[in-house]
């Protein structure tokens, strides 16, 4: 993109001129406007198979939790890139060590069914779940980061605080549908 300037000629303009994000550290994003952007990555759980109770009881617990939180958040689904590869040789490991011919058998059975998606065709994804909120102060962050998973724990969630690299492959998802950016995993082409 070319603009031009006060003296009438063309400037470049690069797509990260138009991203306010100073710098991404301690799990946080500070932005051009020192505002922190932090949350918590919340540990997915299929509450459906859960008997009847259990999942009316964690629905009006998250119920409670949304109408507890006093701020600004931004709820996130985003996909994470798989590398099958990784989960393929840990079965290996696995099978070395196991005797037992019924449990290598399984084993087998398991490397044959990942193998079968490491074709191009296939995009394997972790689907991850995120609470984020922006602030300036930091001790208002310490006490919104420990409500979050303070909440979400009565919820019967495990969370924690997102790391810089969850944060890098969430604007990454937002601004680049996380196509043609590689982090060491399987990737479309």
């Amino acid at each position: 993109m070319k603009t031009i300037n006060k003296k009438g000629k063309a400037d470049q303009q690069y797509s990260e001129t138009w991203v306010p994000i100073k710098e991404i550290a301690n799990g946080m994003i500070k932005l051009d406007n020192d505002f922190f952007v932090t949350g918590v990555k919340i540990e997915p759980k299929n509450i459906f198979i859960m008997d009847i109770d259990s999942e009316n009881n964690v629905i009006m617990n998250f119920r409670n939790l949304y109408n507890t939180i006093d701020f600004e958040f931004w709820l996130i689904i985003a996909d994470r890139p798989v590398d099958i590869g990784v989960y393929i040789s840990q079965l290996q490991v696995e099978m070395g060590k196991q005797q037992n011919p019924a449990i290598r058998k399984l084993i087998i059975q398991d490397i044959q069914k990942a193998e079968a998606f490491m074709g191009p065709q296939y995009n394997v994804v972790d689907t991850e779940y995120y609470f984020l909120f922006r602030e300036k102060k930091p001790e208002i962050i310490q006490k919104r980061l420990s409500s979050l998973m303070t909440g979400l724990a009565n919820c019967g969630m495990n969370s924690v605080q997102t790391s810089n690299e969850d944060l890098r492959m969430i604007i990454d998802n937002f601004y680049n549908g996380n196509s043609g950016v590689e982090f060491g995993v399987v990737m479309p082409q």
